[in-house]
């Protein structure tokens, strides 16, 4: 197995030059020509690090943890595939958990958070206030960066531009012919929520339309929250042409519930969501959708937690590069003209 001596004496340096390119060290001194070097002669010996001698050494474990509240929610995929890849190129692995496993005072969290195993968190927390407090004693000790559901540039945050992508969903809308136009949103005053909301109603707005207040729910964004966002805004006579729904979980709940009503989508009702899944494209009809940034999240949010942890102040970000896109599908389509008013 090769040594750090191997590395050294094949790239012309020192053995400390090395060890603190190899680490990632901040106070490394090199040449861009010299780190290259090096990392080529570790590639070409196939060194590799004694990683428990390096986090005795260094206090770190070079692991971080992404905490999620669904491991099997689709939406997910994409932000766990963007934090692995920046992960792998930093020599990290991620370790994976639930948002569950975060309760105050729970077991699983103190070992998650309090024994070392971790030098940093990226958590994505749930719509509700004490997976935050659980963490509180973590983040005074190690570096923390909140996903989503906090407010926009937040010190210690990575966001998406969830306003602009409920503004291309509504304009789709619009553009097919639609003014009564309905909200099915999540928890009320999450800041996610708060985002979408403020997003649909500048968009109707900007298209000089009036929102009606019985076309605006705040249930949640799982299946079961689009099933009774879907009795709310389609049992009566008075109903909506069509509906922008704040997360395709949610959507696919109302899609199923609107089919058990008797309506069809999109004769009788479009339906367009916020994100994009493999889901979507599978239900019937598939779900007209707008793509939002995970991937680039992940690899942001990494890049910001890797940062805390080499001793950079905590900032917020929007991640907004690539912008939100519309996917269109079958469940969206022209108004009859007939049903506008």
């Amino acid at each position: 197995m090769a040594t750090l001596s191997d590395v050294a004496a094949r790239a012309g340096v020192s053995v400390s030059a090395v060890s603190r390119v190899l680490s990632d060290a901040p106070e490394t001194r090199v040449s861009d020509e010299t780190r290259e070097r090096i990392k080529q002669a570790a590639r070409d010996l196939d060194y590799r690090p004694n990683s428990a001698g390096r986090a005795l050494r260094s206090a770190r474990s070079n692991v971080i943890a992404l905490v999620v509240p669904d491991l099997i929610n689709a939406i997910f995929i994409e932000l766990v595939r963007g934090v692995e890849d920046a992960a792998i190129q930093h020599d990290y692995l991620v370790l994976m958990g639930r948002t569950e496993d975060l309760e105050p005072g729970d077991e699983r969290a103190r070992k998650l958070l309090g024994e070392g195993r971790v030098d940093a968190l990226l958590l994505q927390p749930e719509d509700r206030p004490n997976v935050v407090d659980a963490i509180a004693g973590f983040a005074e000790q190690k570096p923390v960066v909140i996903l989503n559901s906090v407010e926009a540039n937040a010190p210690g945050s990575a966001t998406m531009p969830d306003d602009v992508g409920a503004r291309v969903a509504v304009r789709h809308l619009i553009d097919l012919g639609h003014e009564r136009i309905a909200f099915a949103g999540g928890v009320p005053g999450n800041p996610t929520n708060v985002r979408r909301e403020s997003g649909f109603r500048a968009q109707m707005a900007s298209a000089g339309l009036d929102v009606d207040p019985t076309f605006v729910t705040s249930f949640g964004y799982t299946a079961v929250d689009g099933e009774r966002a879907a009795d709310a805004l389609l049992s009566g006579e008075h109903r909506p042409t069509a509906i922008f729904v704040a997360n395709v979980n949610a959507a696919i709940g109302l899609l199923s519930r609107a089919r058990r009503l008797g309506l069809a989508v999109p004769a009788d009702v479009s339906i367009v969501a916020l994100h994009d899944s493999w889901t979507a494209e599978n239900s019937w009809p598939p779900l007209t959708t707008v793509t939002m940034p995970w991937y680039e999240l992940g690899r942001r949010a990494f890049a910001q937690v890797h940062g805390r942890i080499q001793g950079e102040d905590p900032t917020g970000i929007v991640v907004d590069d690539p912008a939100p896109r519309l996917i269109v599908r079958e469940s969206t389509a022209k108004v009859d003209a007939s049903r506008r008013r």
